[in-house]
């Protein structure tokens, strides 16, 4: 079995760009309940205010069901005693049954940084895992720059690992501080640390500021850690710490390793994203096993296997992380996965249709539209192959102008003029800029025949423009992606007017949505 420490909210909120409330970090640390992690560090209470007040709400609104809470801090002052630290005494007043002590394992950092001597730096770490585990505390300690030390000066590497166990620490964290190494040494230095003291139980802490912080991990636990840490999606200081959603899944479903119930893992994609919610930092696309195109496939041949066999171009079933397999259509696309995608939207095509949709695909990704990104566009592609036609609404004008006003005001205005169900209506909306203004009008414009329009929203925009050598008379390519609370869904214009190319995304972006609600 292998012990699973989570420091998404301690760790991972020290990457740049990441600040969490109280009220999100308590939702964080439901979530990781969840998943079934064995620690959660909440952060460091008496250093930062807001962590002291996490560890006084958590005691009363928390119910954890699978892990446990760690407060984290330092070891005492040099030249100071552990009783009178007050660090040490707001880690206390955090009432958890967890403490995790960071101490230094480099000698060039005992020496340059906290400038005091070696022996001194093995007595901090003595005294305060001493003290915490006399106030009846399991202490954990963090052996910061652990590898770095180990090359330097292996000596008083092993001596601070010891001087921890001896003195009570149930676990001693070997820190990938810095996150240079590789898992050939890493695995080296994690053997060595066992042989040299047996009675350490040991855990891996790395960063990824090589790329390797989830090998070198995998490479600690079969070198013999029994603890993990890491932070969900990577997220921790500089280029982050070792990635729980890929580690985890390549520890119980590759290795075989107990280190979270297999059933609970298959709540990992949504967790992850769920996360990523709060954090306010998409999960990428191409994240291992959590991002939205872990199991895309693009290319016609493989959607042609996996038509015939699921596990033809999928190192793992998708359910075992809570994703799905999802069919790519773009000009590498065949008829395979025109009719997987198709069956996707719940349409089904014969033979004939799927070879004109795809035909009509490769013809339309030649004019610059990119399908592929933009699946309402080819759900609408699919029904008008079929003979469909939008019910909606039809038609007859738009214009739209901008106005900038007194006092540096820009406005923009869009009136519409469409026929719905056998009626003229005539709209006008305006907008921070003519897109915004468009949506606007269009969907005024429906709301009488269709309500539920207005739970319709604009929620992302992008231009690119295709050929930059023809200036202003170049082709622009408009993807956007409408949502209606529950769901998203994304359509695309291409033109050389940049106006027209956006009417086309979102009158195809509101006809998808009507679908949806009607």
């Amino acid at each position: 079995m292998v012990e699973v420490y989570d420091t998404t909210l301690r760790d991972g909120t020290q990457r740049e760009g990441i600040s969490l409330t109280v009220e999100e970090k308590l939702r964080v640390a439901t979530l990781l309940d969840e998943l079934g992690v064995h620690y959660i560090e909440g952060g460091w209470p008496g250093a930062l205010p807001k962590d002291t007040e996490f560890f006084a709400r958590a005691e009363k609104e928390l119910d954890l069901e699978t892990a446990t809470l760690v407060a984290f801090g330092s070891t005492r002052r040099a030249d100071t005693e552990a009783a009178s630290d007050p660090q040490l005494q707001a880690l206390l007043d955090a009432n958890t049954d967890v403490i995790c002590i960071v101490g230094k394992s480099w000698d060039y950092h005992v020496t340059e940084a906290l400038r005091t001597s070696l022996e001194e730096g093995i007595a901090m770490v003595t005294d305060t895992v001493t003290f915490l585990r006399s106030e009846g505390k399991r202490v954990f300690l963090d052996a910061e720059h652990f590898f770095d030390g180990f090359a330097h000066n292996p000596e008083y590497a092993l001596s601070v690992v010891r001087a921890a166990t001896e003195a009570g620490a149930e676990r001693v964290i070997l820190c990938d501080t810095n996150g240079g190494g590789l898992p050939g040494s890493i695995a080296a230095a994690v053997s060595a640390t066992r042989s040299a003291v047996p009675d350490a139980t040991l855990g891996i802490h790395t960063h990824n500021d090589s790329g390797c912080a989830v090998a070198n991990t995998l490479a600690a636990v079969e070198a013999g850690a029994i603890q993990v840490q890491g932070c969900v999606n990577g997220y921790g200081e500089r280029t982050g710490n070792a990635d729980l959603c890929t580690v985890l899944p390549d520890l119980v479903l590759k290795q075989g390793v107990e280190a979270i119930p297999k059933e609970r893992l298959t709540r990992l994609t949504t967790i992850s994203h769920l996360i990523a919610d709060l954090v306010n930092i998409s999960v990428d696309p191409h994240h291992p096993y959590v991002g939205t195109s872990a199991f895309a496939h693009k290319a016609g041949l493989h959607t042609s296997a996996l038509a015939r066999r699921s596990d033809a171009y999928e190192h793992i079933s998708p359910a075992e992380v809570g994703n799905t397999t999802r069919m790519v259509v773009s000009e590498m696309a065949g008829r395979s996965t025109v009719l997987g995608k198709a069956r996707e939207h719940g349409l089904d095509l014969d033979d004939a249709t799927a070879a004109t949709v795809l035909t009509t695909v490769k013809d339309l990704e030649a004019r610059g539209y990119q399908i592929e990104a933009a699946d309402g566009t080819f759900e609408l592609l699919v029904r008008n192959a079929t003979g469909w036609t939008q019910p909606f609404f039809e038609l007859e004008s738009f214009r739209v102008f901008t106005e900038r006003r007194v006092g540096g005001d820009v406005i923009a205005e869009a009136t519409i003029k469409v026929h719905v169900r056998g009626e003229r209506v005539v709209a006008t909306a305006e907008g921070d800029g003519p897109v915004n203004a468009l949506d606007r009008a269009l969907r005024q414009a429906l709301a009488g025949a269709y309500p539920n329009v207005e739970h319709l929203r604009l929620t992302d925009y992008r231009v690119r423009v295709l050929d930059p050598a023809a200036g202003t008379a170049a082709v622009t390519r408009v993807l956007l992606e409408m949502s209606d609370g529950r769901q998203a869904w994304g359509t695309i214009g291409v033109h050389e007017n940049i106006i027209e190319a956006s009417w086309e995304a979102v009158a195809d972006g509101v006809v998808v949505g009507l679908l949806r609600l009607t």
